[in-house]
């Protein structure tokens, strides 16, 4: 398992957005803009039960999650590549901590009825990057 230094991790821990790419059943990528995190073992993605992403993860393990922050380009960018997992329990709470640290928000507000929130979790077995993420 690779590590990520205190730069990197703090990409993933500040209000950055991320990209998560996934392998499609025809063997094509799928990358999608998402909210990140860093539990200081694994990159977090937050997302619904039965969203492309998690039925790629289900799938194909394989995920690569990059991030670059907007507002400092010199910041440089870090992409962690490693299998991923999905973890429905302490998801709806996570997606609540999202929502504050991305939107200022107590609760996570665009909550569909009966929507299952789960937590994509890569474990870091690549670490590459430029600037802070090198």
């Amino acid at each position: 398992m690779a590590t990520l230094n205190e730069k990197q991790a703090k990409l993933f821990t500040d209000r950055n957005w991320g990209v998560i790419a996934t392998i499609r059943e025809d063997g094509s990528p799928q990358a999608t803009p998402v909210w990140i995190d860093y539990d200081g073992e694994n990159v977090l993605v937050n997302s619904a039960h039965g969203r492309a992403k998690v039925k790629n993860v289900e799938r194909d393990p394989r995920a690569t999650v990059t991030v670059l922050p907007a507002a400092d380009q010199q910041s440089g960018y870090v992409m962690v590549s490693g299998p991923a997992k999905i973890v429905e329990e302490g998801a709806l709470e996570h997606i609540n901590m999202l929502a504050k640290k991305y939107l200022g928000e107590d609760k996570y507000p665009y909550l569909g009825p009966g929507e299952r929130r789960v937590i994509i979790q890569i474990r870091p077995e690549r670490v590459d990057g430029f600037g802070a993420g090198g």
